[in-house]
């Protein structure tokens, strides 16, 4: 089963407006790929919904329980300090990193740049769903 990482502009994306990060999500939920997160990112990812987007705290609650409920929770051994622009970003590649997921999925143009951290291909949630099939067998 293909496993990544998504960044919290996936989950935040998909709760809030739909489309491909909720596709992805959908494939979690289904079983069909594995979504490794992190407290760090889910903690992001509830720490967005309620400042930016204003959810209130059974909005949140029901959040944190739907990703909770198709992600695979690992707990990084290591910190890194690659993304200098934006510490925050680092969280996703130590939880990449720790899980050995074969993608991280983002928006993000930080993580983006980088291409790929340890052989981890880094890439846009279109692109890894774009391929018919979607481009769902790991790498190794």
């Amino acid at each position: 089963m293909l496993s990544l990482t998504a960044d919290t502009n996936i989950y935040i994306s998909a709760l809030n407006f739909g489309g491909q990060p909720l596709r992805l999500l959908d494939l979690a939920r289904a079983g069909i790929v594995r979504i490794d997160i992190s407290e760090p990112i889910l903690d992001e990812v509830l720490r967005v919904l309620r400042d930016k987007f204003r959810w209130d705290a059974a909005m949140l609650s029901e959040a944190e329980d739907l990703i909770s409920g198709f992600t695979r929770r690992v707990a990084p051994t290591k910190e890194i300090d690659t993304i200098k622009e934006d510490p925050p970003d680092n969280r996703v590649l130590e939880c990449a990193e720790e899980a050995a997921s074969d993608f991280i999925v983002t928006g993000d143009r930080h993580l983006l740049r980088l291409g790929n951290h340890f052989a981890i291909p880094i890439v846009r949630v279109t692109d890894l769903l774009s391929t018919e099939p979607p481009q769902l067998h790991p790498r190794r």
